[in-house]
C-alpha cells in the first residue's frame, strides 16, 4: 500500500509535502484576482477636526455643508457623517457595486472643495482629509454550529473570545 511507502521512506515524503507545499505557494500567487467580480461597494471616507466646537456645532458649520455638495455624486448609493464632541467629523461616501472608485474619489474631492469656502477657517487651514476605503474583506471566516446546538450569542462570544 502507498502509506507503507511513506512510512517506510520519511524523507520522501517530506519531499512531496514540500514540492506540494511550493506548487500551492505558486498557484494562489498566478490566480486572476483581478478578473473576479466586486462584491463590495466602493467607499471614500472625507475627515476633518474643527478643535475645539462641540458636536453640534460640527455638525451644523462642517459636516452640513459638505453632505449638501456631496449629495448627488454620480454613483453614490448613501452618505453616512458623524460629527464627535472632541469637534471631529468624519462623513462614508458609499457608492454603487462597479464604481470606479479612482473617479469617485475625484468626484468627491471635487465636490468637498467647492464646499471649503464656506467652511470655519480653522477648519481650512487643518484641511479636509479625503481617503478611499477598501471594504473588500466582507468574512475573513465563518463559525457556525452544526447541530445548531450553540445560540449566536455563544457562537459571538466564543469568536471574540
Amino acid at each position: 500500500m502507498i502509506s507503507d511507502v511513506f512510512i517506510r521512506r520519511p524523507v520522501t515524503s517530506i519531499v512531496i509535502s514540500v514540492v506540494i507545499l511550493l506548487i500551492g505557494t505558486i498557484s494562489i500567487l498566478n490566480l486572476p484576482v483581478s478578473q473576479y467580480p466586486d462584491i463590495s461597494p466602493p467607499v471614500i471616507s472625507v475627515s476633518g477636526i474643527f478643535t475645539g466646537a462641540d458636536a453640534q456645532t460640527v455638525e451644523q458649520t462642517v459636516a452640513t455643508p459638505i453632505e449638501t455638495q456631496v449629495n448627488g455624486t454620480p454613483g453614490m448609493a448613501f452618505l453616512q457623517s458623524n460629527s464627535t464632541s472632541d469637534g471631529r467629523m468624519s462623513m462614508n461616501v458609499t457608492f454603487e457595486v462597479g464604481t470606479n472608485v479612482d473617479i469617485a474619489a475625484l468626484d468627491v474631492q471635487n465636490r468637498v472643495s467647492v464646499a471649503e469656502p464656506v467652511l470655519p477657517e480653522q477648519v481650512q487651514r487643518l484641511g479636509l482629509t479625503v481617503r478611499k476605503r477598501n471594504p473588500t474583506i466582507l468574512m475573513v471566516a465563518g463559525i457556525f454550529s452544526p447541530q445548531g446546538s450553540h445560540d449566536i450569542k455563544f457562537l459571538d462570544n466564543y469568536a471574540n473570545v
